[in-house]
């Protein structure tokens, strides 16, 4: 059973009936995504990810898994954007907060690096790993890219000095292409264990490959529960094609109308800070695929209620040209009482016996109806609680949504041609032949 509610809450003002010719559309671009006869229609090899529970290659990335853990307190991952994306959004909205002070005894800590170029931050981590018992995870399909490929040029070395050659190719593991590619190349050479990025799935919905499911599973954290979520909201979306019954289409509607009446800006919102990550990965999903030929809402991102002190002026009065999308938890883990306090100087005692959780819910509903007021409308994504599962349908919901919405544009949801252009730039600026 689906977990994951779709809602809308004062969208009504800003758009009109929805004609038929808008919903002839919209199942259009439903058929052209489920009869896979879309712009990019090879590379919708995501579609089928959630049936991967329980096949030969999960198997291997369980195994795989294992004896990282066995092996390392730290594990390295090295990749950047769909790269890395997935799987932090997944392992950071799981694992406990502060767990770098209090890491989990039965699995390592989970680093990225190749996500920035900072020389810095990939110094500060050699002096981390001076000190840890680590393995690395690379991923790149094909091993060049500048960022990753420059981290794992830095820490492979690294690996070696500490280790040995031998030694470090048992704690080297390469997730990239089938057949081809520098790391492909290096990884059949040294002998490293290998997982294949699909030829027919893009870096941004690779969270279901081994790109993000190995990761996630040195992590500590149950893979097929997430696979299984990413299952059943699958069945929902291919069984269901009517607009209250689908909610990834009901989702891509509302947001493709929103866009025509000029709400060019789609604000994602969680008011758990550990979905912090979660929202990165959104961003990229949609960036990448809907900005392309002068179209595509600009996805941002704000954990509230942090960034309502910083944000939250002008989201009530600033320019008209956004709408807000929530990601709404139901329950939290604990439950932590606001205590009673005899003098009550901060005047907080109309809250003894409340939770945390209460008063953040009171938080998201008040600052929602004043939103609306203040013309933004707002959808809302509601989970009961964050685990594997929820995770799971919640990245199947995000990707099908984002599929139909770049058909509803009608532009192709799977290319990024526009990312060439600062790399151009930059490898003229280093001198690159």
């Amino acid at each position: 059973m689906i977990q994951t509610r779709f809602e809308t809450e004062g969208c009504q003002t800003f758009l009109p009936e929805v004609p038929e010719a808008v919903h002839n559309r919209l199942n259009d671009a439903y058929l052209q995504l489920i009869n896979r006869s879309g712009a990019g229609n090879d590379f919708l090899g995501w579609l089928d990810l959630p049936e991967a529970a329980g096949s030969n290659e999960i198997e291997d990335v369980k195994r795989v898994a294992v004896r990282l853990k066995e092996l390392s307190q730290v594990v390295v991952v090295i990749g950047i954007g769909g790269s890395y994306l997935g799987a932090r959004a997944i392992i950071e909205a799981l694992q406990p907060h502060f767990s770098d002070l209090n890491p989990s005894p039965s699995a390592p800590t989970v680093l990225f690096a190749g996500n920035n170029i900072s020389e810095d931050y990939l110094s500060d981590l050699q002096n981390i790993l001076d000190k840890k018992e680590y393995s690395l995870i690379v991923i790149s399909k094909s091993g060049t890219t500048t960022e990753p490929a420059i981290a794992f040029r830095i820490l492979k070395q690294h690996c070696e000095n500490k280790y040995g050659k031998e030694e470090a190719k048992k704690r080297i593991v390469a997730i990239t292409d089938r057949q081809r590619g520098a790391l492909k190349q290096l990884a059949t050479q040294e002998g490293y264990d290998t997982f294949v990025i699909p030829d027919n799935v893009g870096g941004r919905y690779s969270v279901l490959t081994p790109v993000g499911l190995l990761p996630i599973a040195v992590a500590g954290y149950d893979i097929d529960a997430l696979l299984e979520g990413a299952h059943r909201m699958h069945e929902l979306l291919l069984a269901d094609k009517t607009l209250q019954g689908n909610p990834a289409m009901h989702y891509a509607l509302i947001r493709n109308l929103l866009y025509c009446n000029g709400k060019r800006v789609e604000l994602m919102v969680a008011y758990e800070p550990r979905l912090y990550y979660l929202i990165e990965w959104y961003k990229q999903l949609f960036g990448e695929s809907e900005g392309k030929e002068n179209r595509g809402i600009f996805p941002a991102g704000c954990i509230f209620s942090t960034d309502l002190h910083s944000l939250g002026q002008y989201v009530q009065e600033g320019q008209r040209m956004l709408f807000e999308t929530v990601i709404s938890v139901e329950k939290s883990h604990h439950t932590l009482p606001i205590p009673f306090d005899e003098q009550d100087t901060d005047g907080l005692n109309y809250l003894q016996k409340k939770s945390i959780t209460e008063v953040n819910h009171a938080a998201e509903t008040g600052t929602r109806a004043a939103h609306i007021a203040g013309g933004v409308p707002n959808l809302r994504i509601v989970i009961p609680e964050i685990n594997e599962k929820t995770l799971g349908e919640l990245v199947f919901f995000f990707e099908f949504s984002c599929a139909i919405g770049g058909y509803l544009l009608k532009i192709n949801p799977f290319d990024q041609p526009g990312v060439e252009a600062y790399k151009k730039n930059m490898f003229r600026l280093l001198g690159k032949k």
